[in-house]
């Protein structure tokens, strides 16, 4: 088994968006294995078929909150049957904080100093870490990727070519 990266690199965990062609907003996600579809509703010129970027953002903080809750219960071998986070999002205007409030539903025989120690942890989740603070976004805009099936083009094929030289560049695009 490969030995996690302790690097911030983050190319690691990159997930991938690109547009479907269908409607003008779907868009295909690939993250961790899985794939998905965001969308904006129908009201805003989608198709409605799939959850809109504050949904997505709105659930990452419930599914970081519902397993960080669960992470820590089992660590201390308490009670907790289940654990159901609600997220809603709300924002004034462009220059406004958004808010999002949350809603956590845990079951099981817990003592209230334990429900009262949940709702710390809740707080300490990475994701509600991560909107609490901030967050530095930088953007390189890149060259495409060579289309598959075109070795010619492929990254291998350039780095040989550019070995070569001008006159092998030059004998390249005559080609294609």
């Amino acid at each position: 088994m490969p030995e996690a990266s302790t690097t911030n690199d983050p190319d690691l965990d990159a997930i991938l968006v690109r547009e479907t062609g269908a409607g003008l907003f779907q868009v295909d996600i690939q993250a961790g294995g899985a794939h998905f579809i965001a969308d904006e509703p129908v009201a805003f010129g989608g198709m409605g078929s799939g959850p809109d970027p504050y949904d997505l953002l709105a659930a990452a903080l419930g599914a970081c909150t519902t397993m960080t809750l669960r992470l820590y219960a089992r660590r201390k071998a308490w009670p907790l049957e289940t654990v159901s986070v609600r997220v809603s999002h709300a924002r004034g205007n462009l220059e406004a904080r958004d808010t999002f409030t949350r809603e956590v539903t845990v079951t099981g025989a817990l003592d209230e100093a334990q429900r009262s120690r949940l709702a710390e942890i809740a707080d300490r989740c990475p994701v509600h870490q991560t909107l609490d603070r901030g967050a530095d976004v930088v953007t390189r805009f890149v060259t495409p990727a060579a289309p598959a099936g075109e070795a010619a083009t492929g990254l291998h094929a350039r780095h040989m070519t550019e070995a070569c030289g001008p006159e092998a560049r030059a004998r390249q695009h005559t080609a294609s």
